[in-house]
């Protein structure tokens, strides 16, 4: 078999995927000499590093990615989230802008929009964004789930304790995780 950077790929998203991170870090670095230009490897990469738990390395294979397609919403998504965990909400921000002008019909965009007002304590403006990611996906588990804790952020009990009884619904029918 020829060994060449779509062969590493996957064989790296299979080491990740079984959390052999090393490995698949190896397989991606041996596969972005092969292929430089692919934005594909260098998100593949730059997710690993962020489950590996190397913000920084993750951040600049992101930014890599992102210099070689702007228009990729699960580049922007996952780099805004990574500035998100180092603290960098502001320049975060932008990126996850730039992915909901992409696609403004995301409920996992909007989601994650709610996400940085949460936690930067805008709990309105984080409802607004759950409540909209719950309106595009009424059985989205993590947006109902974070909605039911903004709206206790904000006093609102019936909204909490609705969102609390969509979340046992589903929970019932679909397995969810328990809230």
């Amino acid at each position: 078999m020829t060994v060449n950077s779509d062969v590493l790929n996957s064989q790296a998203i299979d080491l990740a995927s079984h959390g052999d991170y090393p490995e698949a870090i190896a397989c991606f670095i041996s596969a972005l000499k092969m292929d430089r230009g692919n934005y594909l490897l260098w998100y593949n990469l730059g997710v690993t590093y962020r489950d590996a738990g190397n913000l920084e390395a993750a951040r600049e294979a992101l930014l890599a990615a992102y210099k070689l397609n702007d228009s990729d919403e699960d580049v922007l998504d996952s780099l805004s989230l990574v500035l998100l965990a180092m603290d960098r909400e502001a320049e975060g921000f932008k990126y996850l802008e730039k992915a909901l002008e992409i696609n403004p019909h995301s409920p996992h965009l909007w989601n994650n929009t709610g996400v940085f007002y949460f936690h930067q304590g805008e709990y309105a403006k984080a409802c607004d964004a759950f409540e909209h990611a719950v309106s595009l996906s009424p059985h989205y588990y993590d947006a109902l789930y974070n909605l039911r804790d903004t709206y206790t952020e904000l006093g609102n009990k019936v909204g909490a304790e609705e969102c609390a009884r969509r979340l046992k619904e589903l929970k019932d029918i679909q397995g969810a995780p328990d809230a």
